[in-house]
């Protein structure tokens, strides 16, 4: 214990009571998604309470590796948020503490979750997986409750459609009702047509029982006759009849050899056994498969080797077929040309000789042969289809093996970025951090989806779909960091508010009213001699200034892409302005200071607005005569 000293208490504490609110509401809402998402399956099945309770703790175990990161980053941004806002991080600094001796428990604790996060992806989660899709398939496969509706067909019975006009919900009793039997298949359908009836289910819950009162039964008596014309069936009458139909309504868990395959419920070691196994066969099959169109009608072009089969598409192996074919008949039309130009010595010509086949038989070979061709493109269809199936479990098997580790580096990569931007925004509360943190992790799972998809449909490299979330955001944590640690003000929003004016010319105006104490009051015959140097400085400048500013730009660009550029006469009227309006803003007299506040204030070192510059020069002499002749006839003349 000697080694944690009482500021890592303190961050620790900070950042633990805040990290265990926001994973409860980080796995909250990843639950609120994954529910909708399968909300068909859940409602209207009758499933009992701890089935649902089983399904939601499944479901929460999945879910825990992708709300970790986004708890990591909301903690760490309100905590540091906090401490930044209480300016407790300013004192910390100021103690001559660095930011990341600061984060260093923060650092091991985080270390030691991002292990945690592999260790549970690796071993807890492929279990949990292979329970909730066990559940899942065996509610999908789960007969729906028993609720039927009024005046529309009920079809939630297997081979029946159910039509009730009425119905009593106190005594269950059903009227008007309209049946379609087709478990003998749709040509055999039976109508049944009853004042009333009954439907229970049986004591089993796996049968149930409909009675009939007062009805008519029509049954079909000749299997696919309604193709006849006189087709014969049965009527029937009935006062009561009874049927018993198969419905079962228990939850019955399916076989989890039926749902192990998935990569989904595989840990690290299973993954790249599967992955190696896979790969071998699908070496295998590949070779197999171009040793066979190598032997066959199609053969592969001789820069691509037996390896490369997987480089042969679907589209380039019917492109063969189709080349094939025109060159059979491109031959074909040859060897006719040729007939009719040459003349063999012997008697009988090539056109007659193929002229003198029947045509029967000419329509039967050139039948045969596309049928040859046909069966050929069906079995590469069928070859290439089983290779990009395997191609496609491969990939499927190395996302979820890259997914472990991702997500669990996603951990350190949230931390790096919630903290020091924590520090920089000196925000804390779930306002602005909650609004940052959100948008942070809604980039990363965007990029995070595309790269999957991407590298699962064969786009690019499974590793690089995969990583392409971690190498976008981590330039961005370190940015945060150093900042972080040089205290900038990355999100100091009058830096931007004065660059953006900067940027546009846009100035602000003086604003100097009349102070309530005066110390020292302002040397008036000093500043009347100042005004009197300010105003042949002015008009000497402006003298010199031209009509037209032809090297404006060229200034422009020296002063900010070289920074060397100097207006020297327009930087000392500058000054002199200043210091008159520093000197005369103690003045009492409301007409001084109200002269004052109508000199503009000059930007000496842009010379974009060129006119602006000359407008403000002769601003500066006229102002600077009226405000002269005002000291000099009600002040310094009264003195």
């Amino acid at each position: 214990m000697k080694f944690i000293k009482r500021l890592d208490l303190f961050i620790l504490g900070n950042f633990l009571t805040l990290f265990a609110g926001t994973f409860c509401i980080s796995l909250f809402v990843v639950m609120m998604q994954f529910l909708w998402k399968f909300i068909d399956e859940l409602v209207g099945k009758g499933l009992t309470f701890d089935v649902y309770v089983q399904f939601f703790f499944y479901a929460a175990e999945t879910l825990v590796p992708l709300a970790l990161p986004l708890a990591i980053l909301l903690a760490s941004l309100i905590s540091f948020g906090n401490i930044g806002e209480r300016l407790e991080l300013l004192a910390i600094k100021a103690a001559g503490i660095s930011l990341f001796r600061t984060l260093r428990p923060l650092i091991i604790l985080i270390s030691l979750l991002s292990f945690a996060s592999f260790h549970f992806q690796n071993k807890i989660v492929p279990d949990a997986q292979l329970k909730l899709t066990q559940m899942l398939y065996s509610m999908r496969t789960k007969s729906p409750e028993l609720e039927i509706p009024e005046g529309v067909f009920y079809d939630g019975i297997r081979d029946i459609n159910l039509f009730v006009e009425k119905k009593n919900k106190e005594t269950g009793m059903l009227y008007d009702v309209v049946i379609y039997n087709m478990q003998e298949g749709v040509n055999n359908a039976h109508i049944i047509l009853a004042d009333s009836a009954k439907l229970e289910t049986a004591s089993n819950k796996m049968h149930l029982l409909l009675h009939l009162y007062q009805g008519e039964l029509f049954e079909n008596l000749q299997s696919g006759a309604l193709k006849t014309r006189n087709v014969p069936y049965r009527r029937e009458t009935f006062v009561e009849k009874h049927f018993i139909i198969d419905f079962d309504t228990n939850f019955n868990m399916a076989d989890e050899e039926d749902v192990s395959g998935s990569a989904r419920t595989k840990s690290m070691s299973q993954l790249v056994h599967d992955i190696d196994s896979m790969e071998t066969h699908h070496d295998s099959l590949s070779v197999a498969f171009a040793h066979n169109m190598q032997r066959g009608n199609l053969s592969i072009p001789h820069k691509a080797r037996i390896s490369d089969y997987d480089s042969v598409t679907v589209s380039h192996m019917r492109d063969s077929v189709k080349r094939l074919l025109q060159e059979e008949e491109q031959a074909f039309v040859a060897h006719k040309e040729i007939a009719a130009k040459e003349k063999p010595k012997s008697s009988v010509s090539m056109e007659a000789l193929l002229d003198s086949v029947d045509n029967m038989v000419m329509q039967r070979v050139i039948t045969t042969a596309l049928q040859k061709v046909s069966a050929q493109e069906i079995d590469i269809s069928t070859k290439a289809n089983m290779m990009e199936y395997g191609n496609n479990q491969i990939r499927r098997h190395q996302i979820e093996f890259w997914t472990k580790i991702t997500m669990s580096l996603a951990c350190l990569l949230f931390f790096f970025i919630g903290a020091p931007l924590g520090a920089i925004i000196r925000k804390g509360g779930l306002g602005f951090p909650v609004v940052v943190a959100v948008i942070i992790f809604i980039v990363y799972y965007i990029i995070n989806t595309f790269g999957m998809k991407v590298g699962r449909e064969g786009g690019m490299p499974v590793w690089l779909g995969m990583w392409l979330s971690t190498m976008v955001l981590a330039p961005l944590g370190v940015f945060f960091t150093v900042k972080s640690n040089n205290d900038s003000a990355v999100f100091n929003m009058d830096a931007y508010v004065g660059f953006g004016k900067k940027l546009l010319g846009i100035r602000t105006k003086r604003n100097i009213t009349k102070k309530e104490v005066i110390i020292n009051d302002p040397d008036y015959v000093d500043a009347h001699q100042g005004l009197e140097q300010l105003i042949v400085a002015s008009r000497d400048y402006y003298r010199s200034m031209p009509k037209f500013n032809v090297f404006g730009y060229m200034k422009y660009i020296a002063l900010f892409c070289l920074g060397k550029y100097q207006d020297v006469q327009a930087e000392d009227i500058h000054c002199q302005l200043e210091c008159l309006v520093e000197t005369l803003s103690n003045s009492k007299d409301r007409v001084v200071l109200s002269l004052l506040n109508k000199y503009p204030v000059m930007d000496v070192h842009s010379f974009r607005f060129y006119r602006r510059r000359r407008r403000d020069i002769r601003t500066i002499i006229k102002n600077s005569e009226t405000l002269k002749q005002h000291i000099y006839e009600n002040i310094i003349s009264v003195q």
